[in-house]
């Protein structure tokens, strides 16, 4: 372990992450600096989404990524900033592309950002919600938390976000530390500690799961999922998402190996039982 300061101790296998995080946070204001303004790297946009968050939203996919899920069927979206910036837009320009589906939203509806890891860029982030909050626009963060950190440079940016975010969209891969190492790469203690904050901070959270026969559908791991669920005070959905393939093409085209090859989508009494396990309705 490695003690950073008073406030975190990280792994070693999360020390990457932070190595990553100070190299796009460089590369971010080479780009800013042009003319002092804040962009994003966009991969790709949705007008008319109904399954990230409540109602129909407006979509924004970031691309960068640092974990390596094995099921992950957008690895497109994992190539970080520095390598090309072929897709930049403001915040500014974002929000007026978005307010012309505004009449579509009613009350519940509004803007999703994703990713990638949308939390790469979090200085975006910041800037587009405080955009939207002024024109009281709901606002949905889509992230697995693998950015996370107590750690002053970031934590203070997350603490600011927060006031901007509506609904944080938590995606657990794994509730057992080592399986989510092989599964993503990278640890889950600083994600399971940053949803006990947004708990703590009152923040509404959906948690999803996506169900993967043979890699996190043990009982075993089913129940701690729900044991860790439940002392969180402000979840007010969890979902069930069944493993597919349907990016496997994607794979393969980037030149990757896919290691799942053999693994086959659950069966539905599979899906039902990890519901129950979950108490989900």
């Amino acid at each position: 372990m490695i003690k950073i300061n008073k406030l975190c101790i990280i792994s070693r296998a999360n020390l990457l992450y932070y190595k990553r995080f100070r190299i796009i946070k460089k590369e971010m204001e080479i780009i800013m600096s042009e003319n002092k303004q804040i962009y994003a790297r966009v991969h790709s946009i949705e007008s008319f989404g109904s399954a990230d968050g409540p109602g129909v939203r407006f979509l924004v996919f970031l691309q960068g990524c640092n974990m390596r899920c094995k099921y992950c069927h957008n690895p497109d979206t994992w190539k970080l900033p520095g390598d090309d910036y072929d897709n930049l837009k403001t915040p500014e320009e974002l929000l007026k592309q978005a307010k012309r589906y505004k009449s579509y939203w009613g009350k519940t509806g509004g803007i999703t950002v994703s990713g990638g890891e949308a939390l790469l860029q979090i200085d975006f982030l910041i800037e587009f919600f405080k955009l939207a909050k002024q024109d009281k626009i709901h606002t949905t963060l889509d992230t697995a938390g693998n950015p996370f950190t107590r750690e002053p440079e970031f934590f203070d940016k997350f603490n600011e976000l927060l006031k901007y975010t509506d609904l944080f969209m938590l995606d657990i891969k794994h509730i057992d530390d080592e399986e989510h190492k092989k599964l993503t790469g990278f640890t889950n203690k600083n994600i399971l500690d940053m949803a006990e904050y947004l708990s703590k901070q009152g923040k509404d959270m959906w948690i999803r799961h996506v169900l993967v026969p043979g890699i996190n559908d043990d009982e075993k791991y089913l129940k701690r999922l729900y044991e860790f669920i439940s002392k969180l005070k402000t979840v007010k959905k969890v979902e069930i998402l069944p493993y597919h393939t349907l990016g496997v093409f994607k794979w393969k085209e980037l030149g990757y190996k896919y290691s799942l090859e053999d693994v086959e989508p659950p069966t539905k009494e599979q899906v039902e039982r990890a519901k129950e396990i979950l108490h989900i309705k």
